[in-house]
């Protein structure tokens, strides 16, 4: 080979031992979880999902203070407690048992 040839052999050999240190290696498939794992992943998911809804519901109310659409008797939206994030994940995690 010539001298070109054997340096762009050399960069692509670089550029793919490059590629596979930044790729991680494969995730770690697991197929069976644990109780305790799936009620934590439903509960994260209802904490997300109420997140989201209060966040929504203030956005809107902003938008609607800015335009001077609110009425004297408006009031901010209420923060959600935990037992509402609890019940949310009681929902989803009913509605996964459902068959």
């Amino acid at each position: 080979m010539s001298n070109y040839q054997d340096q762009m052999v050399e960069a692509a050999n670089t550029f793919a031992e490059n590629i596979k240190k930044a790729v991680p290696g494969t995730p770690d498939v697991k197929f069976n979880k644990s109780g305790f794992e799936i009620r934590s992943e439903v509960l994260g998911l209802a904490k997300e999902f109420t997140e989201f809804e209060f966040n929504s519901k203030l956005m809107g109310y902003h938008a609607k203070l800015e335009k001077g659409q609110l009425s004297a008797t408006a009031q901010t939206p209420e923060v959600p407690s935990a037992d509402v994030v609890l019940e949310t994940a009681k929902k989803f995690y009913d509605f996964v048992n459902n068959k």
